[in-house]
Order: structure tokens, then C-alpha cells, then sequence
């Protein structure tokens, strides 16, 4: 069951109020990682959580092109005229946006403390029905005279009508009967969430909603089916969520920006991959794995040291080099033993990388926390004390100036007196060496635009530059590092890092 909308992705934001400034953050990366939608819960009587139409309104202020929606509007709390003008004034300040998802309310005990009305589980299915047909209303600037409405549950006598900048879609949040078939007659789209269905529960409501379409006179297949799922899910089963069950916007779980970009990055393009496959009826064509290197069999079980593999993890969007041309050196042999102080010599490569890989690991936890507002009072204080450095944007920079130095100074090292020893030592390992050499340069090419993207921060703040530059730069030092290792571990520990060394 699949009716053919155009697949769109979003993401769902607990709007937390204790960390304002990561909700904003994520709305942000939303936006910069070509997501579609971004959508927030509103509960209205939840202390903890941020009002959602004032977070909506203040992110569409900090973004640019991602389109913006409740998910889904508390409505015993919100008068539907009012509604009805915040949507219309959001979608006219955002270039048409704003999209609507409507509830009927849930945890009344809540809404009861915020001085809204409790109603019975049928009662607040007909004001949603009602209060859908008054948002409609406002919305028909085309018709004439104001707009007028006489429910059991809302009024309208001669409301000023206001069309909002583009046809803004109503999306209803069901899970039973009523709700469903009111789905089907009223509204854009259907919305649930994954964690409060159960098996089977989307063919049924497909089958509902589009029962209750058809005998209103309209068209099931004009119905978006959205669904809210938890960020992680395996790409082949979201695909048979769209072919099979009829969805069309899936809507991630995240309050991360790791799990956002793995989404975005990596869950996304797969997705869409095997969808265009599907709905085409030709065969997906499989990834090509990223190239893993072994390690050579014997040598290091022998040696008893373990250089750390590659787990071919990319966080870039642009690979700094192609692995596949990567040399390789020859087999040291099966008779070959090794010292002491020979194993000690290669573990202590290992060790030296470990230093850069926790401190980039650190950098990275600084520009995180800087971009998603955590690093603020006095729990800021307390972290950047620690890390020795004085305040937020300038010390990240200080921070990279210390961390890039030492790369710098142990690469040097590397080129001005290990390598030239081992190509002398040993012949067969000079393409190796070679290749290394120039991958030293890459990654000093990826320091220096980490700087520049600093500097262009302090009068110009581009997150998606800095975070671009620092990508790119893990990328290649994870890739480098394990390279490195699998090529030099051995023969370090085998000829040491000068003649007669070992």
C-alpha cells in the first residue's frame, strides 16, 4: 500500500527547557543537513519543556528552508481562532514553513491544572472535528464576508479571515476509530507514533482512514501518511514502512546531533535509495563496502601487540583520500622474534596515537558542547576550567592551537628521522612510507582549515564551516592512525626507531 507522495524526512525535538539552547542547535542541523521537516511535542502543562509555539517561531527565525510543524498542538489548551492566526503569521514569516499536526488532548489532569476543560474521549473528538472546520474557515481569504461558525463547541461571529502564505497542511494525530475516520474526512495527514502502535496497527489505520475518505467524497491517496519513529531503526525496515504500509514522512526521534547526522548522512540516502527501488521495480544496487585492511595474519599474534583497527566510520561528507591506492609493506615471515624493548618500541606508536585520538575525541566534545549551548554558568565554567582553557569561542580555537601543535611536532618527527631509518632499513616498506608522507600533508592541510575556519568564526559564527573542517579532519587522522599502525607497528618493533635501537 503505497500512495506515492514524494518520501520526506524529518526529525522529532523533545523541546527541553533545561537545554534550550541544543533544541535550537538541532533545529539548526536540521536545516543545514537538508532534512524536511522539523517538529516538536507540545504540552503545554509540562514545566520541563519549552512553550512550542514560541520555540517554533524562534526557530524558524534561526533557519532558512526546513519546513516547521507541532507534533502534534495540545488543542484543549489552544483556542483554534487563535491557532488559526499563529499559523498563518508563522507561515508568513517563515516563506510559507509552517505545517499544522492537531490533537485531540491527552493527560488531562495536566490540561485540568492549566485551567482547560476535561472532556470525554468522544466529546474531544468533536471539538478537533470542529476546530479543524474554524481554522479552515480563517484560512478562506477567497470567501466572502467574515467567517462564521456555530458548533457545540466553537463559535465564529464574522472572524476577519487571513490566508496564511502557502496551503498549510493539518495533520491529526489518531490511534482509534473516531479519530481515524475524522482523519479521513478532514484532514492532510495522518501522524502517529511507531511506540504506541502495536502489529498491524498502520494497515488498519490506513483502512480506516481511507473508508471514512472515500465515503466523504475524497480521495484516500491525497492523505499523507506520517509516522514518528526512533532514531536507529534499520533503513529496510523504514523502506517497507513507505511501499508497504503507505508512509510517506518519517519523522526520527532525536535529541542528538550524532544521531542526527547519522540519519541525515547515512540513513537518509539508503532510504531514499531503496524506495526509488521499490516504487521503480528494479533491483537495489548493493553499496560498495569501504575497503578494510586486515591485519597481515601471524605477525601480530606474534609480536603481542595489537594495533588498533580501522572500524571504517566516517563522519565527512568529502573522503580525504582514496583508501583503495593504499600500499601495503611485505609480510615480515613466519620465523621472525621479537624483543622486549622491540615490543615496546611499536606499542609505544600506538600509545602516541591514542594521545591524538583522545584529544580529538576532546576537541570534538568542546565544539559540540559550544554549538548546542551546554557549555554556559557555572557548569561551563567548571569544564573549560578543566580543560585549561577561558571561555567559549576563543578557547576552542586555543584548544585546537594546542592539539594541532602536538600533530604537527609527532608527524616531524615521523618524516625527519623514523621513516627515513625504516626505508633504509627496509626497502620494501619505501611506497608505504611514501604514502604516509603524503597523507602527513592532508591532514596538515585539514589543521590549517580548521584555523581559518576559526578565525572566520570569531567575526562570522558558521558552525556548519567549523563543523565541516573538523569532520574532514577526523576522518582522515581515525584513517590515517590505523594505517599508520597496521604498516609500522611491526617493523618498529622489529628494527626500532634507529640502528641498533632494538
Amino acid at each position: 500500500m503505497d500512495y506515492g507522495h514524494e518520501l520526506e524526512l524529518g526529525v522529532f525535538v523533545t523541546p527541553a527547557a533545561q537545554s534550550a539552547g541544543n533544541v535550537v542547535a538541532l533545529a539548526e542541523l536540521a536545516d543545514e543537513l537538508g532534512l524536511d521537516l522539523v517538529t516538536f511535542q507540545d504540552h503545554p502543562y509540562q514545566a520541563r519543556f519549552l512553550d512550542t509555539w514560541t520555540l517554533l517561531s524562534f526557530v524558524a527565525a534561526r533557519t532558512r528552508r526546513v519546513r516547521l510543524a507541532p507534533n502534534v498542538l495540545n488543542l484543549p489548551l489552544r483556542p483554534p481562532a487563535v491557532v488559526a492566526r499563529a499559523v498563518a503569521s508563522l507561515d508568513l514569516l517563515s516563506g510559507g514553513r509552517a505545517e499544522l499536526g492537531l490533537g485531540a488532548g491527552a493527560f488531562w489532569e495536566g490540561i485540568e491544572a492549566m485551567g482547560g476543560r476535561r472532556l470525554r474521549p468522544g466529546e474531544s473528538v468533536d471539538a478537533l472535528e470542529e476546530a479543524i472546520d474554524v481554522i479552515r474557515a480563517l484560512w478562506d481569504a477567497g470567501a466572502e464576508g467574515g467567517a462564521r461558525y456555530d458548533g457545540a463547541w466553537y463559535r465564529l461571529a464574522g472572524a476577519h479571515r487571513a490566508a496564511p502564505a502557502h496551503p498549510v497542511s493539518i495533520w491529526v494525530g489518531a490511534y482509534k476509530p473516531r479519530m481515524l475516520a475524522l482523519t479521513g474526512r478532514k484532514a492532510d495527514g495522518w501522524l502517529p507514533s511507531l511506540p504506541y502502535l502495536q502489529e498491524g496497527d498502520l494497515a488498519r489505520g490506513n483502512d480506516a482512514i481511507d473508508e471514512a475518505a472515500a465515503a466523504a467524497g475524497r480521495d484516500p491517496r491525497a492523505i499523507r501518511r506520517l509516522l514518528n519513529v526512533p532514531a536507529g531503526l534499520p533503513v529496510e525496515e523504514l523502506a517497507r514502512f513507505v511501499v508497504e504500509d503507505g508512509v510517506s514522512t518519517l519523522i526520527a526521534m532525536a535529541d542528538d546531533a550524532a544521531t542526527l547526522r547519522a540519519f541525515a548522512a547515512e540513513t537518509a540516502p539508503a532510504l531514499r535509495a531503496l524506495v526509488e527501488a521499490a516504487r521503480s521495480g528494479r533491483p537495489v544496487e548493493p553499496e560498495p563496502e569501504r575497503p578494510r585492511v586486515e591485519l597481515p595474519a601471524g605477525e601480530y599474534e606474534r609480536l603481542g601487540v595489537a594495533p588498533t583497527p580501522d572500524d571504517g566510520g566516517r563522519v565527512a561528507a568529502v573522503s580525504p583520500w582514496d583508501e583503495s591506492t593504499r600500499p601495503h609493506r611485505p609480510p615480515s615471515g613466519p620465523d621472525v622474534t621479537y624483543t622486549s624493548r622491540g615490543r615496546a618500541v611499536g606499542k609505544h606508536l600506538i600509545d602516541v596515537h591514542d594521545v591524538l585520538r583522545t584529544e580529538l575525541d576532546e576537541l570534538r566534545d568542546v565544539l559540540a558542547q559550544v554549538r548546542e549551548g551546554a557549555l554556559g554558568a557555572g557548569e561551563a565554567r567548571a569544564r573549560l576550567n578543566e580543560l585549561a582553557l577561558r571561555q567559549n569561542d576563543w578557547t576552542l580555537g586555543a584548544f585546537c592551537s594546542r592539539y594541532c601543535g602536538f600533530v604537527a611536532s609527532h608527524h616531524g618527527l615521523e618524516d625527519d628521522a623514523i621513516f627515513p631509518h625504516l626505508a633504509q632499513a627496509e626497502p620494501g616498506l619505501a611506497a608505504v612510507l611514501e604514502r604516509l608522507e603524503e597523507e602527513h600533508l592532508v591532514i596538515h592541510e585539514a589543521i590549517h582549515e580548521i584555523d581559518r575556519a576559526l578565525v572566520h568564526h570569531m567575526t562570522d559564527p558558521d558552525y556548519g564551516r567549523l563543523q565541516a573542517a573538523i569532520d574532514y579532519l577526523t576522518d582522515a587522522l581515525r584513517s590515517h592512525l590505523a594505517y599508520e599502525e597496521r604498516e609500522l607497528v611491526e617493523p618498529l618493533a622489529r628494527l626500532g626507531f634507529y640502528p641498533g635501537q632494538v
